[in-house]
């Protein structure tokens, strides 16, 4: 095992050295911004440091391309919750603000659900949204969806049980 861990670590680090500054490069190139980039990057490297399995790559950059790639798709998908709960809390009275430390719990939970119900149909999410944030009722949530009842009843449970095992598995 310790083997492992050590040509792993090897590995990377060849993959890092090689190819770490043209990571850079790309992704400044796609951002615009060279400081998001050089964070981008890290993340990158940082992402492929939590595998366990080794890398036999033919293509290094094509490899590092794609997951670059979804990083800056969580990246963005993360400005875009966090645009849209500072608007939400922008209208409440300053006596109910959180803390910077509660609005980064706050965020931090809400990219966990988001990533946890993007792994949902969207027939599925849109029903769960409706009933837990708009507070519509199933009768409701169908004729919105163009669904019956019954459809709302299942994807309702589905989100949930995704929800709870999601909870059981933490």
């Amino acid at each position: 095992m310790a083997a492992d861990k050590s040509l792993l670590h090897h590995d990377m680090q060849v993959l890092y050295s090689n190819h770490h500054s043209w990571l850079q490069a790309w992704l400044r190139k796609k951002l615009g911004c060279a400081h998001r980039a050089a964070d981008l990057a890290h993340d990158t490297f940082v992402r492929l440091l939590a595998r366990d399995e080794p890398l036999t790559l033919d293509e290094p950059r094509a490899f590092l391309t794609t997951v670059a790639q979804r990083v800056m798709a969580n990246h963005w998908r993360r400005e875009q919750i966090e645009r849209a709960y500072l608007d939400a809390i922008a209208h409440a009275p300053e006596a109910f603000a959180p803390s910077p430390e509660e609005r980064a719990l706050i965020l931090e939970a809400l990219c966990e659900i988001d990533a946890l119900l993007d792994r949902l149909p969207v027939a599925v999410k849109r029903a769960f949204l409706l009933a837990q944030l708009d507070g519509l009722t199933h009768a409701e949530i169908a004729a919105q969806l163009n669904i019956s009842i019954a459809t709302v009843k299942r994807h309702l449970v589905r989100a949930g049980a995704q929800c709870f095992f999601a909870l059981s598995a933490a």
